[in-house]
């Protein structure tokens, strides 16, 4: 018999005090085996440990009150830290970083800066934080181990990316800086694992919640999960759980998630 592929995934809960239920609902119908969590809304001691170890999922997490805050989630395993911050500005406490060993792989679980308003501070914090990432990044590409880069990156690569760029062209999203720095990251050698199994397809993780953009799927693709070229050539599937959006007080984010070769 065939063993499972690998199914790891990345997703942006936008909350995990109020969207637990859509979390473990989630957990048990499609049960990735490495998950990667962004914007918990929680301070670290309000984490769902519990819930999650009953779930079948051990934890690492690193919460921030009322935004930010980040996890990765291992099915029947326990991730092994490796860091919880991103390095490069050790004044910088945003939780907006964590890495880890998991079944095998190290997995960078990010949430970069969305940096609206722009032009400003919050533009410029996002960009700063962007160099740093990509500083980290070649050093993780080049490790010798199968390493992905996984969450919401805030960034709309291209055009094809989202459902109409004339009324974004303004948003931090899609700033010729933003894109810029996502294709210098990339140029490192990482493979966009969505984007390599649907070139030519329009397909979305984000549906923000203004003028029925859901239900008219007016999407953006900015939650991503790059892989290294020791993991890519194992790479089966990608997609997007978009169920998970469909649920009442969704998050504005889908999972996305890949299949790999174990």
């Amino acid at each position: 018999m065939a063993r499972r592929a690998l199914r790891l995934a990345t997703f942006n809960v936008n909350g995990i005090g109020s969207r637990l239920p859509h979390l473990l609902q989630w957990l048990a119908r499609e049960r990735p085996d490495i998950v990667c969590l962004q914007e918990l809304k929680a301070v670290h001691t309000a984490f769902p440990r519990a819930a999650l170890e009953d779930a079948g999922y051990g934890a690492l997490w690193q919460g921030q009150s009322s935004w930010n805050g980040v996890a990765i989630l291992a099915r029947d395993s326990e991730p092994v830290e490796a860091r919880n911050a991103l390095p490069g500005e050790r004044s910088d406490t945003q939780a907006r970083y964590l890495e880890a060993a998991v079944h095998g792989i190290i997995v960078a679980c990010i949430y970069l800066p969305n940096g609206n308003p722009q032009p400003g501070p919050k533009f410029a914090y996002k960009l700063a934080w962007f160099e740093r990432l990509i500083r980290h990044a070649r050093s993780l590409h080049d490790c010798g181990h199968p390493v992905a880069l996984a969450g919401d990156f805030n960034v709309v690569p291209t055009d094809e990316d989202i459902y109409d760029p004339k009324h974004w062209r303004r948003d931090a999203l899609l700033q010729p800086e933003s894109r810029a720095a996502w294709f210098r990251l990339l140029d490192q050698g990482w493979v966009d694992a969505l984007r390599a199994k649907h070139p030519k397809q329009r397909i979305y993780t984000f549906w923000d919640y203004f003028r029925d953009h859901w239900k008219r799927n007016a999407g953006l693709r900015i939650d991503h999960i790059l892989l290294n070229p020791e993991l890519a050539p194992r790479l089966r599937k990608a997609g997007v759980d978009s169920w998970v959006r469909d649920l009442p007080k969704a998050s504005d984010h889908a999972p996305t998630w890949v299949a790999l070769a174990r």
